[in-house]
């Protein structure tokens, strides 16, 4: 079975860093950090993320999300970051740019998760800073979109520190932890961008 692997040029070569952190594109060798803060956070994250496939933190659902990711940055479709801290290389957790939407639309949707050794400490915050302008400048944005669970206030601080609008809400919107919930919706636009 061929492994795929993620492009070392064009977007998904995008390597943003700043304020101390630095975020890039999933890789093999990220695994073991990787599993290991999402299995310590499963019950911090679990109120707030989709339900993990039985298979989330093994080697092959690993590598089986590579490869996803792999044809979504081919397809222009969707960039994974993993963020972690320059100081001592811990990983903080990840943002995910998805559902890109080219022409006369030019947007995409970030959702982003924290580990919850880290939670509440502004990594989400700095972190967001530090990608908004490759996502306005390098991958050509107009607009950024977001959503949250109206209850999930610490990530209404992020986007709302981050300069997003919110911009209504949207009724069963996601399924979250399997359950269909409303939720905010939330914009920023490349215009209203101040890095």
């Amino acid at each position: 079975m061929a492994l795929f692997r993620l492009p070392t040029s064009g977007p998904a070569a995008l390597v943003p860093r700043g304020r101390g952190l630095l975020l890039r594109a999933p890789q093999m060798s990220d695994f073991p950090q990787w599993a290991q803060l999402r299995e310590t956070s499963r019950a911090y994250l679990t109120p707030w993320e989709p339900i993990w496939p039985s298979d989330d933190l093994t080697r092959a659902g690993f590598r089986r999300r590579l490869r996803r990711y792999a044809e979504d940055i081919a397809a222009d479709r969707s960039y994974p970051f993993i963020i972690f801290r320059e100081s001592d290389g811990a990983m903080i957790g990840g943002i995910t740019l998805a559902n890109v939407r080219r022409g006369i639309v030019q947007a995409g949707t970030i959702g982003y998760w924290v580990g919850e050794p880290h939670a509440d400490r502004g990594y989400m915050t700095t972190a967001l800073r530090v990608l908004l302008p490759t996502l306005f400048g390098e991958l050509n944005l107009h607009r950024i979109e977001a959503a949250c669970i109206p209850s999930n206030s610490p990530s209404i601080r992020v986007l709302e520190k981050c300069g997003f609008t919110r911009e209504g809400l949207a009724r069963r919107y996601l399924c979250i932890n399997g359950v269909w919930q409303d939720h905010l919706l939330f914009g920023l636009l490349h215009e209203d961008f101040r890095g």
